[in-house]
């Protein structure tokens, strides 16, 4: 049996290092390499693709490297690299929920959970954001809590607040 090979390659950021993993189609993956339990996540990634996984570059990490060069340049906005989602449907649609929060702009778990009309699934909500594996594409740095505080971000707080202050003073 032939076995899938999947690329990932390290990108270096002002936040410091990513890590990608990508098909020759779509990006899969896209963490902070400091993450708490990225190598659980990527060995889950693995097992779930029944792949090998090497040092590499494939069309989508390129084009997040590109996107993520512009965006923390202040000149992107929305990201277009094809993106393949893991996840139940119940995660898909708060991360698509995520992707529709405009740039700059932040929304409460709450509101979150009800713009996916599910208004009393605020943990859910917060318990897809954590599993989102594609940091900063989609923004789950968008979300803070009700009362106006940062809440979690899986990158750190101080890279969530980063994010924000960015997103806020390249906003036009």
């Amino acid at each position: 049996m032939n076995q899938a090979i999947w690329k990932t390659a390290s990108i270096d950021t002002p936040l410091g290092p990513m890590i990608a993993i990508a098909d020759e189609k779509d990006l899969h993956l896209l963490e902070f390499a400091d993450r708490r339990g990225l190598e659980r996540e990527i060995e889950r990634l693995r097992t779930r693709l029944k792949a090998a996984i090497i040092p590499g570059q494939t069309k989508p990490i390129l084009s997040v490297e590109s996107e993520l060069k512009a965006y923390f340049a202040g000149t992107l906005q929305e990201f277009k690299t094809p993106l393949f989602l893991f996840g139940s449907p119940f995660q898909k649609s708060v991360w698509a929920a995520l992707t529709r929060i405009p740039y700059g702009e932040t929304k409460s778990y709450t509101e979150q959970a009800k713009i996916i009309g599910k208004p009393t699934a605020c943990r859910a909500v917060a318990n897809a954001n954590g599993a989102n594996q594609l940091a900063i594409v989609i923004p789950c740095h968008r979300i803070i809590n009700s009362n106006g505080e940062l809440g979690g971000y899986g990158g750190g707080i101080s890279r969530k607040k980063w994010l924000l202050e960015h997103e806020k003073s390249s906003a036009r």
